[in-house]
């Protein structure tokens, strides 16, 4: 079924499906780990509406014939209230509806041809169903913006785990530089960058992902 916002009760949240903005090596350890550079500000990039899919409702699909498929686990924050410009860390912080878990899946052999050629990503990053979204809490069930964990399990095996205090850029930063490059509009998701242990997704995985004590989604690869 097609996505929408979702609160974890249930709720249906009545806000458009926007753009995802998405930021790479937010983590020094994952840029570390896929031998990049570690960036002095934001690296970002756009998924469409046309990238988000469901993560639990059903298996996830997988394009054929376009090479391996690396999953990045990462906490996503559903954006509530404009944002443009300057904006304060408080005015950041009240724009934020709901915190989640997205993947970030990539074609991680075509993402390393492009790059080599400076190209853009999209064609790795903004393919149909590139972005498996969960439902949202709201910010006042999240355990605290700066020291937010996050986990990702693998068929019963832990891949990755980390914190948002090990980003490079924190939440509300984020938020705030995003806004000063390009309007953030309500329906508008962020992804914040994802923690070291990468790797290559599978036909029949089952994952495991959470924002542990406060949220947790399962999915599986359609076989």
């Amino acid at each position: 079924m097609p996505y929408q916002h979702h609160f974890a009760d249930g709720t249906l949240i009545d806000l458009p499906l926007g753009k995802v903005v998405c930021v790479g090596r937010n983590y020094a350890e994952h840029a570390r780990e896929l031998n990049n550079p570690v960036p002095s500000e934001p690296l970002l990039f756009i998924k469409p509406a046309s990238a988000v899919v469901p993560l639990s409702d059903a298996p996830l699909q997988l394009p054929a014939g376009k090479g391996k498929v690396h999953y990045e686990c990462e906490i996503a924050v559903l954006i509530g209230k404009p944002l443009s410009g300057a904006v304060s860390s408080e005015q950041a912080h009240k724009a934020i509806k709901g915190v989640g878990l997205a993947l970030d899946l990539t074609l991680r052999e075509l993402q390393d041809q492009l790059k080599a050629k400076g190209h853009p990503w999209e064609r790795a990053k903004a393919f149909d169903g590139a972005c498996p979204l969960s439902v949202f809490i709201r910010p006042e069930q999240a355990p605290g913006l700066t020291e937010l964990p996050l986990r990702l399990v693998i068929n019963g095996e832990v891949r990755q785990q980390g914190s948002s205090a090990e980003m490079i850029t924190p939440i509300l930063s984020l938020l705030q530089q995003i806004a000063s490059v390009f309007t953030l509009q309500p329906g508008d998701v962020v992804i914040t960058g994802t923690p070291a242990g990468v790797g290559v997704l599978q036909p029949g995985d089952v994952l495991e992902l959470a924002i542990p004590g406060a949220l947790e989604q399962s999915a599986e690869v359609a076989r």
